[in-house]
C-alpha cells in the first residue's frame, strides 16, 4: 500500500513537472551558433531555477513562435449554392 502510494506521488509529480516545463524554441537570427552556445546561455540565464527570457534576449536569442495559419475564406456551404440556382438551369 504504501508503495502504490509513493508512485502515486511520483507519477503525479512528474506530470505536473512535464505540464509547467518550458517548450519554446529559442534560435539566433542571421548569426551561425551551436548547440553548447545554447545550451551555455540556457544555463545562465536559469540559474535562479526559471528562466529568465530578457536575459537570453539580450544573448541574441529570439524564442519561435508558431504562426498562425493564413486565413481562406470558406468556400459557400451547399446550401447559399443551391440558394443561387434558378429553376431550369443546368448544373
Amino acid at each position: 500500500m504504501r508503495l502504490l502510494t509513493v508512485l502515486s506521488s511520483v507519477a503525479i509529480g512528474l506530470a505536473v513537472w512535464g505540464c509547467a516545463s518550458d517548450d519554446r524554441q529559442w534560435m539566433k537570427v542571421g548569426e551561425k551558433y551551436t548547440a553548447a552556445e545554447f545550451r551555455r546561455d540556457y544555463a545562465e540565464c536559469s540559474r535562479s531555477g526559471k528562466l529568465d527570457d530578457a536575459c537570453l534576449r539580450s544573448r541574441g536569442w529570439v524564442d519561435v513562435k508558431a504562426g498562425k495559419p493564413e486565413e481562406k475564406p470558406e468556400p459557400e456551404s451547399y446550401r447559399q449554392q443551391r440558394g443561387k440556382i434558378t429553376p431550369g438551369q443546368a448544373y
